[in-house]
């Protein structure tokens, strides 16, 4: 009876036709937790939301517990680990439906792993994926305006977000615990007075002695020294929130501190790319998943000082169309040379999104390349000796996904490294231009 109360209270908020389709993933959801017996119960788990920084933090936290000698379970954006275990999420879904993260955490508790690490969406939220979830940890890292066409209103997905928290609210866990970002206006909510979970804010102030340090950046916190080899603010206010969390689970801060100087790359994160036949490569390659405003700007900031040769797409067609003329502008004030081009048009014509991009420029000139592989291959040839190239908004996604449900397989680090190997050849030649398009 408790069941069908709250399935009917759910269904009937909305309006409509949608009634029958909330009622489909809401028992999809619960029945998939029925099904493979609430396996988070067994498990301490650990659910991490916000705008940005989710999967930084999500492999950073799993670092920290593996060299604390914890078996760790991890499912994000970029792939899906059990223990030594690993499947590359192709799925173009964080947090994946029909039943998807219930079964994943029931085989992870056959394999004998104690912790789960997962990233969390509002997407999710919308679809219930969180029910039958219950949570030890959640962290919070930050929110900013993102899927408004999706969610109807930035209230809807900021209120999409809150629901994730409802796993934690009603877990049936012990010492149950919210780590949220001090530093940002929605972290508040997360932070507010809770009977039987306990409160712990991070914040960029606690970083102390913050400074770069050769392609990161080090600091100190509570008297631990830290060293990260990502670069920029983003990446130390991601470590808080990974360091904390693992402090609330019993991890030693050294551990943490030996973890992360350890984590050298997180796929699709400011990742650089190198490649192998070439020591003495004399071009920086980095890609990065960034397709809001802030994660733009914070991803450029991270190479202040530095010459930017930016590929810059958008979000996929169709969605969050207000944010194009934003993202152009950012690009116009960091990057010294911008390649428009495109990302995942979906339906919707490739020329149209990359124009309301450009609309965002008032004094330079972007170069428009409409095919991704060669506006990539343009720019890393172009690219003077010491610059930094930029590679913007696909990350680690599997996918370019066109019209009519089309995708094309795609590895952003592989075409990187295709042509790199080019202009290694064209120095090789006496510096001579080889396109390889």
């Amino acid at each position: 009876m408790k069941v069908l109360s709250l399935l009917r209270s759910l269904i009937t908020r909305v309006p409509g036709s949608t009634h029958a389709i909330r009622a489909y993933h809401f028992l999809w959801a619960y029945g998939a937790a029925l099904w493979y017996g609430f396996p988070s119960r067994s498990l301490v788990v650990v659910g991490v939301t916000g705008t940005k920084g989710k999967t930084t933090v999500t492999e950073m936290l799993a670092a920290i517990l593996r060299e604390a000698g914890k078996p760790v379970a991890l499912a994000n954006t970029i792939h899906f680990l059990i223990g030594d275990q690993e499947e590359r999420n192709t799925l173009k879904m964080t947090m994946p439906g029909r039943g998807f993260l219930q079964h994943f955490l029931a085989r992870a508790k056959r394999a004998g792993v104690r912790y789960a690490v997962v990233e969390m969406t509002s997407q999710g939220a919308e679809q219930f994926r969180h029910l039958g979830l219950e949570l030890d940890g959640f962290i919070f890292t930050m929110l900013e305006p993102e899927h408004i066409e999706a969610h109807g209103s930035f209230e809807a997905y900021r209120n999409a977000k809150r629901a994730l928290f409802s796993s934690l609210l009603r877990s049936s866990k012990p010492n149950r615990f919210v780590v949220a970002n001090e530093d940002d206006a929605e972290g508040q909510w997360y932070l507010a007075d809770r009977s039987s979970i306990r409160a712990i804010p991070f914040s960029l102030r606690e970083a102390r002695k913050l400074r770069p340090a050769g392609k990161g950046s080090v600091f100190e916190y509570r008297g631990q020294r830290f060293e990260l080899a990502l670069p920029g603010q983003a990446a130390v206010a991601n470590a808080l929130a990974a360091i904390k969390a693992a402090e609330a689970l019993g991890v030693p801060l050294a551990v943490a501190a030996a973890a992360l100087a350890k984590l050298s790359s997180i796929p699709g994160r400011l990742e650089r790319v190198w490649l192998p036949s070439w020591p003495e490569q004399d071009v920086e390659v980095v890609v990065d998943y960034a397709h809001t405003p802030e994660s733009l700007r914070s991803l450029y900031e991270a190479f202040a000082g530095k010459h930017l040769i930016c590929v810059l797409g958008s979000c996929g067609g169709g969605r969050d169309r207000w944010k194009r003329p934003k993202l152009g502008a950012i690009a116009e004030t960091y990057c010294n040379r911008v390649y428009l081009t495109d990302e995942d048009p979906y339906d919707e014509d490739p020329r149209d999104i990359v124009e309301e991009i450009r609309a965002g420029f008032r004094r330079k000139e972007p170069t428009i390349e409409l095919d991704r592989r060669k506006a990539i291959m343009q720019a890393i040839q172009e690219a003077p000796t010491g610059g930094v190239v930029i590679l913007s908004g696909k990350g680690t996604d599997p996918y370019i996904m066109g019209p009519n449900g089309e995708r094309t397989p795609w590895s952003e680090a592989a075409v990187a490294r295709e042509a790199l190997a080019v202009r290694k050849r064209a120095k090789e030649n006496g510096g001579e231009r080889c396109s390889g398009l």
